[in-house]
Protein backbone atom coordinates (compact mmCIF):
# COMPACT_ATOMS: atom_id res chain seq x y z
CA UNK A 1 0.00 0.00 0.00
CA UNK A 2 1.54 3.71 -0.81
CA UNK A 3 1.22 6.32 1.65
CA UNK A 4 2.05 9.84 1.23
CA UNK A 5 2.33 12.11 4.14
CA UNK A 6 2.53 15.76 4.09
CA UNK A 7 4.22 18.13 6.07
CA UNK A 8 5.45 21.55 6.48
CA UNK A 9 2.89 23.81 6.25
CA UNK A 10 1.68 26.65 8.56
CA UNK A 11 0.96 30.48 9.52
CA UNK A 12 2.81 32.69 7.17
CA UNK A 13 3.25 36.21 6.47
CA UNK A 14 2.73 37.46 2.58
CA UNK A 15 6.36 37.47 1.57
CA UNK A 16 7.36 34.66 3.09
CA UNK A 17 8.82 30.78 2.34
CA UNK A 18 7.72 27.48 3.38
CA UNK A 19 9.26 24.42 1.78
CA UNK A 20 6.71 21.57 1.78
CA UNK A 21 7.32 17.84 1.96
CA UNK A 22 5.78 14.46 0.97
CA UNK A 23 7.46 11.57 1.99
CA UNK A 24 6.18 8.05 -0.04
CA UNK A 25 6.41 4.97 1.48
CA UNK A 26 5.20 1.49 0.44
CA UNK A 27 6.15 1.70 -3.20
CA UNK A 28 8.88 2.33 -6.17
CA UNK A 29 9.36 6.14 -5.61
CA UNK A 30 11.41 5.98 -8.49
CA UNK A 31 8.12 4.45 -11.34
CA UNK A 32 6.09 7.45 -10.11
CA UNK A 33 5.48 11.23 -10.87
CA UNK A 34 5.08 13.21 -8.82
CA UNK A 35 2.70 16.60 -8.23
CA UNK A 36 1.82 18.98 -5.68
CA UNK A 37 -2.02 20.42 -5.92
CA UNK A 38 -3.73 22.99 -3.56
CA UNK A 39 -7.66 23.57 -2.74
CA UNK A 40 -9.59 25.63 -0.93
CA UNK A 41 -13.10 25.21 0.35
CA UNK A 42 -15.92 25.17 -2.08
CA UNK A 43 -13.25 24.76 -5.05
CA UNK A 44 -12.00 22.22 -7.23
CA UNK A 45 -8.63 21.03 -6.54
CA UNK A 46 -6.16 22.87 -8.35
CA UNK A 47 -2.97 21.75 -10.17
CA UNK A 48 -0.07 23.38 -8.76
CA UNK A 49 2.99 22.04 -9.88
CA UNK A 50 4.33 18.40 -11.53
CA UNK A 51 7.78 16.47 -11.81
CA UNK A 52 8.67 13.34 -13.50
CA UNK A 53 10.20 10.48 -11.97
CA UNK A 54 13.54 11.18 -13.15
CA UNK A 55 13.36 14.72 -11.60
CA UNK A 56 14.29 16.20 -15.16
CA UNK A 57 10.92 17.79 -16.46
CA UNK A 58 8.88 20.14 -14.16
CA UNK A 59 5.58 21.99 -15.00
CA UNK A 60 3.80 24.71 -13.24
CA UNK A 61 0.69 26.64 -13.18
CA UNK A 62 1.16 29.87 -14.05
CA UNK A 63 0.43 31.52 -11.00
CA UNK A 64 3.25 30.31 -8.89
CA UNK A 65 6.05 30.30 -12.35
CA UNK A 66 9.23 32.00 -10.81
CA UNK A 67 8.15 31.72 -7.17
CA UNK A 68 7.33 28.16 -6.70
CA UNK A 69 10.13 25.34 -7.14
CA UNK A 70 9.01 21.13 -7.00
CA UNK A 71 12.23 18.99 -6.39
CA UNK A 72 12.80 14.90 -5.77
CA UNK A 73 14.69 13.14 -3.63
CA UNK A 74 15.09 9.34 -4.48
CA UNK A 75 17.34 8.63 -1.35
CA UNK A 76 14.50 10.04 1.06
CA UNK A 77 12.23 8.93 -1.00
CA UNK A 78 10.24 12.65 -1.00
CA UNK A 79 9.18 15.48 -2.88
CA UNK A 80 9.28 18.70 -2.05
CA UNK A 81 7.33 22.24 -3.15
CA UNK A 82 9.53 25.33 -1.91
CA UNK A 83 7.27 28.45 -1.88
CA UNK A 84 8.75 31.75 -1.64
CA UNK A 85 7.12 35.23 -1.70
CA UNK A 86 3.96 33.72 -0.77
CA UNK A 87 0.54 35.78 -1.33
CA UNK A 88 -2.67 35.28 0.54
CA UNK A 89 -4.21 33.98 -2.87
CA UNK A 90 -1.57 31.15 -2.48
CA UNK A 91 -3.48 30.03 1.20
CA UNK A 92 -4.83 26.75 0.56
CA UNK A 93 -4.53 22.86 1.93
CA UNK A 94 -1.76 21.54 -0.36
CA UNK A 95 -1.76 17.54 -1.67
CA UNK A 96 0.54 15.54 -2.80
CA UNK A 97 0.11 12.66 -5.42
CA UNK A 98 1.80 9.92 -6.99
CA UNK A 99 1.20 8.49 -10.60
CA UNK A 100 2.90 5.75 -11.97
CA UNK A 101 4.84 6.64 -14.83
CA UNK A 102 6.09 5.04 -18.33
CA UNK A 103 8.49 7.08 -18.71
CA UNK A 104 11.32 9.13 -17.05
CA UNK A 105 10.07 12.20 -18.67
CA UNK A 106 6.44 11.99 -17.84
CA UNK A 107 4.51 14.32 -15.72
CA UNK A 108 1.17 15.46 -15.55
CA UNK A 109 -1.03 18.24 -15.00
CA UNK A 110 -4.24 16.29 -13.88
CA UNK A 111 -6.25 14.96 -10.54
CA UNK A 112 -7.67 12.22 -12.86
CA UNK A 113 -4.30 11.41 -13.90
CA UNK A 114 -2.80 10.24 -10.12
CA UNK A 115 -2.47 7.12 -8.28
CA UNK A 116 -2.32 8.46 -4.87
CA UNK A 117 -2.99 10.74 -2.68
CA UNK A 118 -1.58 12.51 0.76
CA UNK A 119 -3.98 14.14 3.58
CA UNK A 120 -2.69 17.70 2.58
CA UNK A 121 -1.22 19.90 4.95
CA UNK A 122 -2.52 23.74 5.58
CA UNK A 123 -0.80 26.70 4.16
CA UNK A 124 -2.15 29.62 5.68
CA UNK A 125 -0.70 33.35 4.84
CA UNK A 126 -1.89 36.75 6.19
CA UNK A 127 -1.57 39.58 4.57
Amino acid sequence: QVQLVESGGGLVQAGDSLRLSCVVSGGIFSSYAMGWFRQVPGKEREFVATISWSGGSTDYVDSVKGRFTISRDSAQKTVYLQMNSLKPEDAAVYYCAAALSVTGSSYYRRADDYDYWGLGTQVTVSS
